[in-house]
């Protein structure tokens, strides 16, 4: 049975620890520092086994050297001159194949050219495309792949488990109930999302349908959104790629109350 273990990185970020078998050897994805992650092998009693990258950003992709010194696992992931240590490049419909775990690729850009998201059974590696409330910075993509992505993310069951790259709940949360202030599911979600931040809890995994239900970026078609949107950008927008890029730069811009 497959296990996704959460190791913390950073102030933020989180690197996903896959095995097929609880004594088996690993597959690391996004390992952007070694040292949390030679710390959990070493108590975990495991082997690195196999290395996964959704994109090239250095807290992402910082420890892999250090992780694989002589060589010996294979590194899985886009074809980007910054990543020289893929040796197994993937692309749009490949398939990850590796220590009895299965993964279909996505492209999924829009936070950078070539970012990859990876769907297995019941659950999707998101990295920094989908995150828990909502979606990565556009740095090198446009607001129409990043809608096209998360369209394509949004298609997949309901109950897949959403594993993304970073514990931005809270404040994504408090963002989108500026967008959304009369979403009930929303302001649910945001108490429960602060609760475990106070207890020390991560507030990922989610899943597909809580996104759907309270992430303005996977709800730029609602009329509640767009309209938020219009007001915002101070004309009338349409539905889709067009409000996304407007709620993407009031989200680059936006401070939560009492400063952050």
């Amino acid at each position: 049975m497959l296990t996704i273990d959460r190791i913390a990185a950073f102030s933020d970020n989180y690197i996903w620890v896959l095995s097929s078998s609880g004594d088996g050897p690993t597959m690391v994805v996004d390992p952007g520092d070694a040292a949390p992650v030679r710390r959990w092998l070493q108590d975990q009693r495991r082997e690195l086994g196999a290395i996964l990258i959704t994109h090239h950003h250095a807290d992402h992709t910082g420890g892999v050297r250090e992780l694989n010194e002589e060589g010996r696992v294979p590194v899985l992931g886009p074809a980007r001159p910054e990543l020289p240590f893929v040796t197994d490049q993937l692309r749009d419909g490949s398939r990850v194949s590796e220590l009895g775990i299965s993964l279909e690729v996505l492209s999924t850009p829009g936070h950078t050219r070539d970012h990859l998201s990876f769907v297995g059974d019941g659950f999707a590696l998101t990295g920094d495309t989908l995150f828990a409330g909502g979606c990565g910075r556009l740095f090198e993509g446009t607001a129409e792949q990043m809608y096209a992505s998360l369209m394509r993310l949004a298609a997949l069951p309901p109950a897949t488990k959403i594993y993304c790259g970073h514990e931005y709940t809270a404040a994504n949360l408090a963002f989108a109930l500026e967008v959304e202030p009369e979403n009930a599911a929303l302001q649910e979600r945001l108490q429960r999302a602060l609760a475990a931040r106070r207890e020390g809890r991560a507030t990922v995994p989610s899943t597909l349908a809580v996104e759907l239900a309270t992430n303005p970026f996977l709800r730029c078609g609602e009329a509640a959104v767009f309209r938020a949107a219009s007001r915002f950008a101070g004309y009338r927008l349409s539905p889709g790629p067009e409000t996304l890029a407007v709620v993407r730069r009031w989200k680059d811009g936006w401070t939560p109350a009492g400063g952050r």
